[in-house]
């Protein structure tokens, strides 16, 4: 299938039912009086978080929704049917923004969690509504209200715990495919990744978590070169991001260079994403020869002037990764304590969310306009995936 993370559609409610103007007429009754009925509200546009959808492919093809209006009133005080309710299901992580106004409307990140878009129109009042005892007669009703209508866009993110963050070839792919049973692709070439892959790794019994592989960045990304700038994104929801970095490139770039250039290009796209908890990963220490490894290594930690978490690992072998998922699941598990237990705590991670998300699409905006006045040819699809017609990866 397509990974779609992107997609704009509108939608509308439906329209009140007017207010009915009707007089009781029956045998032998002279002067009945109004029975006219109210009509029924429009029915709104809701969004549903559903499990078994993991991509927005689904609104590339229908673009355009509408819920039910409402029935008009009618004779004997009856009132017209309601609208029905138009349920709209995205996938699990989904963001939604009013593109009029860029005002983000809400985030779906649980199971079945809902989201009204578009109230439906006010029912219109039946003639009954105005009777007193001044106006025996009246042949006051109102309309029924139009329902609202909006633009959408629709970003998907990646629901995972922990992202894996670095350049091409830099072993991501290799990694999650020695603790998961995802299977992405993997080959002695950059850029072999071109959709998040998800995995889940699962420690012990009952004790699993999710883990992302994004497409590697490159030097320029946060100008919007590669491919990385189109999925940094995905990494908002991760908790810990593990910065991975290539003890032995294939290309003339060392690798103290190759960790500066991964974390320059995040902290350019999103100050606030690159404050996440970030753990320092060096891989492929089996290609490196045993005399060289101690200086390579510290030439990478002296080189960010590292102060936090570090491995060694050989995704290849295994090495070292048992202990890595063992330390990974116990930071995790507090975490996931600590946000169920404070309010304060969920407050700052969900006001950390908004801010990445605001800085990562203004960077994505900002690049689309710098473009547009370079003169390059530019839609708003060039910095989507529409493009890439590959296998999404999410499996235990």
């Amino acid at each position: 299938m397509k990974f779609v993370d992107e997609a704009s559609i509108y939608v509308r409610a439906g329209k009140g039912g007017n207010g009915c103007l009707s007089f009781w007429r029956e045998k032998f009754v002279a002067k009945g009086g109004p029975d006219g009925g109210d009509g029924g509200n429009g029915g709104s546009v809701v969004l549903v978080a559903d499990e078994s959808l993991n991509t927005l492919i689904d609104f590339r093809y229908t673009k355009k929704y509408i819920a039910e209006g409402g029935e008009n009133g009618q004779g004997r005080d009856m009132t017209g049917a309601k609208g029905s309710d138009l349920e709209i299901k995205v996938p699990v992580g989904t963001t939604v923004i009013d593109e009029d106004t860029g005002e983000t409307l809400g985030d779906l990140v649980k199971i079945g969690q809902t989201l009204k878009v578009a109230q439906g129109g006010h029912r219109g009042l039946g003639n009954t509504r105005f009777k007193s005892s001044t106006n025996r007669a009246p042949r006051q009703t109102t309309k029924g209200t139009v329902g609202e209508e909006r633009t959408l866009k629709l970003e998907m993110k990646v629901l995972a715990d922990v992202g894996l963050l670095g350049l091409p070839n830099a072993g991501k792919s290799t990694f999650i495919r020695s603790v998961s049973s995802a299977k992405p692709k993997v080959a002695d070439y950059p850029f072999t990744t071109l959709v998040p892959n998800l995995g889940v790794v699962k420690v012990k019994k009952h004790q699993s978590f999710v883990i992302a592989d994004i497409p590697g960045i490159i030097e320029g990304a946060s100008e919007g070169a590669g491919l990385g700038i189109r999925f940094l994104k995905h990494l908002v929801r991760n908790r810990i991001l593990l910065h991975i970095v290539d003890l032995a490139p294939w290309d003339e770039v060392t690798p103290a260079e190759a960790a500066q250039i991964a974390v320059n290009e995040l902290e350019q796209f999103s100050p606030a994403l690159a404050q996440r908890d970030r753990w320092l990963v060096l891989n492929k220490t089996d290609m490196v020869p045993e005399d060289e490894l101690e200086e390579r290594c510290q030439s990478v930690i002296d080189a960010l002037g590292w102060e936090g978490r570090t491995y060694r690992v050989s995704a290849i072998s295994g090495e070292g990764t048992e202990v890595l998922c063992l330390d990974l699941m116990t930071v995790l598990e507090e975490q996931r304590t600590l946000l169920a237990e404070s309010e304060e705590a969920r407050e700052q991670e969900e006001a950390m969310r908004r801010l990445i998300d605001e800085e990562g699409r203004n960077r994505i905006l900002s690049l689309r306009e710098k473009r547009r006045k370079a003169g390059q040819a530019l839609d708003d699809d060039d910095f989507d995936d529409d493009d890439y017609d590959v296998e999404v990866e999410y499996v235990g």
